[in-house]
């Protein structure tokens, strides 16, 4: 069976978006750090499939297939634009860039098959509702968060509408120079 995770960027008073979904400026502050660079780094050269929802799919197709892109952040831009992706919308017509799939329906029915499908990893970016809709459906294997040393005062938060109670267990931790702490967790079966 295929891996889920989530991997997102959140404030310090816990919201993964502003109000403004499109301005993730806050995710950027902070000192340079190379050691937090190279791991971001890392895992866009980890491989495996991106799922996204419509906004987050936006956002990311609006910068990482630039030149722009390809000038800040050369690594990161060549596995983004490389892995294969799916963009889970109602309203989409279509999905332009490349190596992306388009799905329509059911999500928790869609994301089961693709868990029960050969093939690699997937991480879920950003795309809050995907995460609280496949949370609640007890589909994802792992939340790892970066946590931004910033309150932004108000945003979404990532598990809004979950209705129950879903322990997690602390898997991995890890912090950086420039103030960022990456947590890892696991739900508790």
């Amino acid at each position: 069976m295929r891996k889920l995770v989530v991997f997102n960027n959140v404030t310090l008073d816990g919201f993964f978006a502003a109000l403004n979904p499109y301005d993730f400026s806050w995710a950027h502050t902070g000192d340079a750090d190379a050691e937090f660079d190279a791991f971001v780094a890392d895992n866009a050269k980890g491989g495996g499939q991106l799922l996204l929802g419509r906004i987050t799919y936006e956002l990311m197709a609006s910068y990482w297939p630039t030149a722009a892109a390809l000038q800040n952040d050369p690594v990161v831009a060549e596995g983004m634009n490389r892995m294969p992706k799916i963009v889970f919308s109602t309203t989409l017509d279509k999905a332009s860039w490349n190596n992306t799939t388009l799905v329509k329906g059911n999500l928790a029915a869609a994301v089961r098959k693709l868990k029960d499908e050969p093939g690699p990893a997937m991480a879920i970016l950003g795309s809050g509702s995907i995460v609280s809709q496949l949370a609640q459906a007890g589909l994802i294997d792992e939340y790892q968060l970066v946590v931004n040393p910033v309150v932004i005062g108000r945003g979404r938060t990532l598990f809004d509408g979950v209705q129950e109670k879903m322990p997690l267990k602390l898997s991995k931790m890890r912090t950086f120079k420039n103030g960022k702490v990456f947590l890892c967790y696991k739900p508790i079966a």
